[in-house]
């Protein structure tokens, strides 16, 4: 894994936050496994570029970063202000940042328990998925408390190392057994597992270090996303307690159907009915796609049931590599309403053709005829 952070983000050690969060915006569009099913080196750099980003966005971590690099993060001793003492190597910092698991929240580090995900919904008219869009969502969740910078302790205050495990976060017990000494660790029930006790907790967040507030996030759909999918936002789901990261936000989408067009996969299926006259003797059709006219050629001759293919104007794929078909179904309507001249004129071309048609059933004279014969 690379450890240049800046270089992962393809800026420079000068950048703004804003530059740095665009970069990793773009980056973590092209790079997440979503987009790359199956792609292991696309995998491990979108696991880069959320770490550089991680450390980076934040000013005391890029900070330290920039005066220690990775080892600043590593073999920090007991007053590590991040709680990533004592790390081997860059998989064991990428775990302090983000845990090992999806739902749920998992523990890294001393005590360090990762947030919760969050998950909401988007609803979008289908050119939006087709094409891509953005939307802004509301969602409660647990955010750092700001009165106490996510500490816990009371503005003034700070916390203190837990008497009972020495701020290692678990008490270990030995028992004996027929098997000889054995050894078991649990959470220290009196720090719950963060190795340190609070005297005086924050009067907003009650010792938390986060408290529930309503958050507004931009997404940024993806063009070629389909009903069901979902979108993920790394690091903005629920914060973890005392200054641990937070989970992820995932978007699920909704999709409205379209008047026209049905997606099977990367193709738009489309069932024009066209008229018998039209389907007989051929004919160029303007015909209206998502984004564009194309002139539709009906052969001379065509058959209910015929389909033709428009190459290219279809769904975009998610990495951006091409789009699907338009595919239309062609239905030939047989005329139900036909007026006296028109009847004649298709009678007329009956006898041409040498074919048998019902007799006419024009009023009581036509009825007498028939039944006299």
């Amino acid at each position: 894994m690379n450890t240049d952070f800046y270089a992962v983000l393809g800026v420079a050690r000068t950048a703004t936050d804003d530059e740095i969060k665009k970069a990793y915006r773009r980056l973590a569009r092209e790079h997440h496994p979503d987009a790359n099913p199956d792609d292991a080196s696309s995998e491990e750099r979108f696991k880069e570029v959320q770490l550089a980003y991680e450390v980076l966005r934040d000013p005391e971590r890029r900070e330290r970063y920039d005066r220690y690099g990775v080892d600043g993060f590593r073999n920090a001793g007991p007053d590590d202000q991040f709680g990533f003492g004592q790390m081997g190597n860059i998989g064991d910092l990428f775990e302090a940042f983000f845990g090992s698991g999806i739902f749920g929240g998992t523990t890294s580090g001393r005590g360090v328990r990762r947030g919760n995900d969050a998950e909401t919904a988007i609803e979008l008219d289908f050119a939006e998925a087709v094409f891509g869009a953005q939307r802004d969502v509301r969602v409660r969740l647990a955010v750092p408390c700001a009165t106490c910078g996510a500490s816990g302790a009371a503005p003034g205050t700070s916390p203190t190392t837990c008497s009972t495990c020495g701020g290692v976060g678990e008490v270990r017990r030995v028992r004996q057994s027929i098997l000889g000494q054995m050894v078991t660790a649990s959470p220290c029930p009196r720090c719950g597992g963060t190795g340190q006790e609070i005297a005086s907790p924050c009067p907003d967040c009650r010792g938390e270090g986060r408290r529930t507030e309503e958050r507004s996030y931009t997404v940024d759909v993806p063009a070629g996303v389909d009903h069901g999918n979902t979108l993920r936002l790394s690091g903005r789901g629920h914060a973890g307690g005392h200054g641990a990261p937070a989970g992820d936000l995932f978007v699920h989408v909704r999709v409205r159907p379209h008047a026209v067009f049905r997606r099977d996969g990367l193709n738009l299926i489309d069932d024009l009915h066209i008229a018998m006259t039209q389907a007989a003797l051929g004919t160029t059709l303007v015909y209206e796609t998502l984004d564009t006219t194309e002139e539709l050629v009906i052969p001379h001759g065509t058959q209910s049931g015929k389909l033709i293919t428009l190459k290219g104007r279809g769904v975009p794929r998610v990495d951006g590599r091409g789009r699907g078909d338009i595919i239309v179904h062609l239905i030939v309507d047989t005329p139900a309403d036909l007026s006296r001249e028109q009847d004649e004129l298709l009678r007329q071309l009956a006898v041409q053709r040498g074919e048998e048609v019902s007799e006419p059933r024009h009023g009581l004279f036509s009825r007498f005829r028939s039944a006299t014969k």
